[in-house]
């Protein structure tokens, strides 16, 4: 077995294999940027090799170094996770030219599926049933429009070297097809540093179906069952589970069986994975690519057939054999994933950037697991991507496996940066996700007019009105053991308060009781049971029986309460002071109506219009970059541009003025 491995790779994903390793015995090297230097893969690995400046074009994705830094530090094998260098042909090639093992696949692999356009028409050849499309290289945006027709709309515009939902366009006319195109190509140019793209027919109503192979250097092949995947956003998933509530024992046999048969076709060994797309009302599978590498979601296969698909790789990658039989593999329980981010959803889910100024990921155990690469005080890039984690779980059946989810999310407290649990606190209460009814165009479909505050889960709020009385209640104690009075009150007999609960004025009345307080609310008394202490991210307890994690956050004189994705603010108040606070004037914020401001922090690269041009509502006024990803941004309304604020190659703020309407 090796004796050190070094992982070509960052974040989550590198911190993930350096945890096997160490399982194996194994010694770990990590590599790393300038701006990763304090990362927590760096802290977790023996060594640790610095690659250069934070652009991945200028650390991450140089071969040469990586190769390097295995030679310096005697490392035998690569692992290369998944994104930067993990289908790159050349590097596996640069890696055995130097005699250092590849934890993956052949060259002749990661080049036969790796490019999408080549991967396509070798499916085809073999039998495998593909999207109708056009897989030629197309020159110009005008050609796209004109392939777009021909294929009838709508159609899908993919980079060839894409993943991860950089360079994809849907396209429904010729207007989104030539603006498609020309997004879809500077995406893959500065993202994979190829330009190419091709048009395929969008099938709707699609589900998105991935079935994971694992196949050893002695023909021996075999499928762990398939992972649900139509959850996503732009084309990147964010809610995966396993196995899929649409697919029965015949369709997974039959999916299965393709996907090991087109592994076979070109001599796959290490783990990897077939995607599929499947209509929804047929049935019917058509191949879309198959990805080289380890997967995102990965751990849900993990959760529900025991194999730690890290350690295959490893053990294969030294030509061990697979120590199971397709007939050995079985599906056990139901796992799900949600990918945390490091984004705003309340602000169409623009990135958010900054530093964890406070961390504190669920408990991990049978039932929860956090795949992170993040820790409290440190920072969240505008490098990379900007996933804080994955957090998995697991149970018997899919309900148990959301309900353990959404106590999960409850329990994830983050703060310095906005983060997307709230969004998936929503997804995880949606009837229609809870029955299982899903396709590709869920949350379009669910959120018609993006995420907003009235999109989170209907939240009971005796449970939130009774958990401030509950702060307020300890706090009230503590102050009465150092200071032997407050207010004349002894907590032993009831003491009449108001929770102002966003805005809405509830008068209770609190009081001891066993293990806890009792709390009236509307002359219905709420029992409260929790050991939480003053300072304490999380209440967690009993409402009347049920078992509730509310975070606590102090705001002052009041307190900031997150439960079910939602934040509300709650002050407690008596009841002459609710009577002055409800005098007291609001004032508004100031109008900004008039500005066109940056989303997000990131990179001005073009301004669209000049002082004094008439624009028209949908008309493009700037392009800013952020995350590897171009977001253009369009006028909501006819108007007349006042003036320009900011230039192009200009490093925006968010909120910061770029333009101003007349």
């Amino acid at each position: 077995m090796f004796t050190k491995i070094l992982i070509a790779n960052r974040g989550e994903i590198a911190c993930r294999v350096i945890k096997t390793a160490k399982k194996m015995g194994i010694k770990t090297v990590a590599v790393y940027s300038d701006a990763d230097k304090d990362a927590l893969h760096v802290q977790m690995a023996d060594e640790a090799v610095h690659l250069g400046p934070p652009p991945s074009a200028q650390s991450y994705l140089l071969a040469d170094k990586i190769v390097e830094a295995c030679l310096k530090t005697g490392a035998q094998a690569v692992h290369p996770g998944y994104g930067f260098l993990s289908e790159k042909r050349e590097f596996q090639e640069a890696l055995a030219k130097a005699g250092i093992a590849f934890i993956g696949p052949d060259a002749h692999a990661i080049f036969a599926m790796g490019d999408k356009i080549e991967s396509k028409k070798l499916a085809r050849e073999a039998g495998v049933n593909t999207v109708p499309g056009y897989l030629g290289v197309i020159k110009d945006a005008d050609e796209a429009v004109k392939i777009a027709r021909e294929i009838g709309y709508p159609v899908m515009i993919k980079a060839s070297a894409g993943g991860g939902g950089k360079g994809m366009r849907l396209a429904w006319n010729d207007a989104e097809a030539h603006e498609g195109f020309t997004s879809a190509t500077n995406e893959a140019k500065a993202s994979f540093a190829d330009d190419r793209v091709f048009v395929e027919k969008f099938i709707e109503q699609p589900r998105h179906i991935e079935i994971q192979v694992l196949a050893d250097s002695f023909g021996n092949t075999v499928y762990l069952g398939e992972r649900e995947c139509s959850i996503q956003r732009r084309h990147q998933k964010v809610i995966e589970e396993a196995p899929s509530p649409f697919l029965t024992p015949e369709i997974r046999k039959k999916m299965g069986e393709q996907a090991c048969a087109l592994a076979k076709a070109v001599q796959y060994k290490s783990a990897g994975t077939v995607e599929f797309i499947v209509g929804g009302a047929t049935g019917e599978f058509y191949f879309l690519e198959m990805n080289t590498r380890l997967q995102v979601e990965h751990p849900v296969t993990e959760m529900i057939t025991g194999i730690d698909l890290v350690e295959q790789m490893i053990r294969v990658a030294n030509g061990e054999k697979l120590p199971f039989t397709q007939d050995d593999i079985k599906l056990n329980g139901w796992a799900m994933e949600s990918r945390v981010y490091a984004e705003d959803p309340f602000r169409n889910f623009l990135p958010s950037t900054g530093r964890l100024t406070r961390y504190q990921p669920p408990a991990e155990s049978a039932n929860v697991r956090v795949d992170t690469g993040v820790y409290e005080g440190g920072e969240i890039s505008m490098f990379y991507d900007p996933m804080i984690a994955k957090l998995i779980t697991y149970g018997p059946t899919r309900e148990a496996a959301i309900a353990h989810m959404r106590d999960a999310l409850d329990a994830y407290y983050i703060r310095g940066l906005s983060h997307n649990i709230p969004f998936l606190a929503s997804l995880m209460s949606k009837e229609r996700f809870v029955k299982g009814n899903l396709t590709t165009n869920f949350i379009a479909e669910e959120y018609k007019d993006g995420f907003h505050a009235n999109d989170l889960p209907a939240d009971d709020p005796t449970v939130l009105v009774a958990v401030a009385a509950a702060v307020k209640a300890t706090i009230t104690d503590r102050n009465l053991k150092t200071s032997g009075q407050f207010a004349g009150h002894d907590m032993k007999t009831p003491v009449e308060w108001t929770v102002v609960l966003n805005g809405a004025y509830h008068d209770i009345e609190c009081r001891h009781a066993e293990g806890g307080f009792a709390v009236v609310i509307g002359g219905e008394a709420v029992s409260v049971k929790s050991d939480w202490q003053i300072g304490q991210p999380l209440f967690v307890g009993t409402v009347d029986g049920r078992a509730v994690c509310v975070q606590v956050d102090r705001d002052g004189v009041s307190y900031t309460l997150a439960h079910a994705g939602s934040r509300v603010k709650a002050t407690v108040l008596t009841r002459r002071a609710a009577e002055l606070n409800k005098l007291m004037p609001f004032k508004a914020p100031p109008d900004m109506s008039k500005y066109l401001l940056s989303p997000m922090p990131g990179l001005l690269r073009a301004v669209e219009v000049t002082e004094g041009q008439e624009v028209k509502a949908g008309e493009p006024l700037a392009v800013v970059e952020a995350m590897k990803m171009e977001n253009i941004l369009k006028a909501e309304r006819d108007g007349t541009i006042g003036k320009i604020h900011a230039q192009p190659g200009e490093s925006l703020a968010v909120d910061q003025k770029i333009i101003e309407f007349a």
